[in-house]
């Protein structure tokens, strides 16, 4: 599990802890009901309404992923109302979603936010689409929760596969297909030089040592647990595979498998 302590870039003063941006007012020019209408931020930090459920939280993408280049709503429907918005940042570090679902003009994205598994839909038509960067990863990066392994293909190619910690009984890794929300390196690292987060969340904790609950893959000095059930959530992986982890882009997908 994640603290979200570490160093200034990451969205931290001071060192302090990671705090959640405030939610944005949307613009009212041509929306069809009256009043000032506040929507969240798409963030690791918030908890969504009114978005729909990943409907196949275990299949495998084509890879596709996409980067705002401002802040951009995020639809329920397509064409419907905007219910989110879409950061240009997570972390300190460029937002990646991966698109799970296509439409002309339109892309299904998998968000960061709470409840687990919330997706919604990006305008990507007229002059929409020069608001965002779509490119593909080659990276696909497996948990096998059952079997304690991680495995890493680039274009289905393996690059490794290692024994590796995941969630104890009470603190299980939550399974489903996630993605590689940003990458931390602590300013002053005491179990891992480089920090994972993933865009999913303990269902076991509300929270964890200042921060909201997020999952990621990170390195552990004691070898002994790899092969055990043993974290708050996060996977803990040996140094190799870390290595290997950190070369894969953000928005890489990340399938857990329970």
């Amino acid at each position: 599990m994640l603290s979200m302590h570490g160093r200034v870039s990451l969205g931290m003063a001071g060192g302090g802890p990671v705090r959640p941006p405030p939610a944005m007012p949307w613009p009212q020019a041509g929306l069809p009901f009256p009043g000032p209408t506040v929507l969240p931020d798409a963030t690791t930090f918030t908890r969504l309404a009114g978005l729909p459920a990943d409907p196949h939280p275990f299949a495998v993408t084509g890879g596709q992923v996409v980067h705002p280049l401002t802040q951009e709503p995020v639809y329920a429907v397509p064409g419907g109302l905007p219910v989110a918005l879409l950061p240009v940042a997570e972390l300190g570090e460029p937002t990646w979603v991966p698109v799970i679902q296509a439409r002309p003009g339109w892309a299904r994205v998998l968000l960061p936010s709470r409840p687990n598994h919330v997706t919604g839909w990006l305008s990507l038509s007229g002059a929409d689409a020069s608001q965002f960067v779509v490119r593909r990863t080659a990276y696909l990066i497996r948990v096998d929760l059952a079997r304690d392994k991680l495995t890493v293909t680039e274009n289905g190619h393996s690059l490794g596969s290692w024994t590796v910690a995941v969630g104890a009984t009470r603190t299980p890794t939550p399974a489903g297909r996630t993605f590689l929300l940003a990458s931390i390196d602590p300013l002053r690292p005491t179990f891992s030089p480089v920090i994972l987060p993933l865009g999913t969340h303990s269902n076991t904790l509300d929270s964890y040592a200042g921060g909201p609950g997020t999952v990621g893959l990170h390195g552990w000095p004691d070898p002994s647990v790899f092969g055990h059930p043993v974290s708050h959530g996060c996977v803990r992986v040996p140094a190799q595979a870390l290595r290997v982890l950190s070369r894969a882009p953000l928005g890489t997908l990340v399938l857990i498998m329970g």
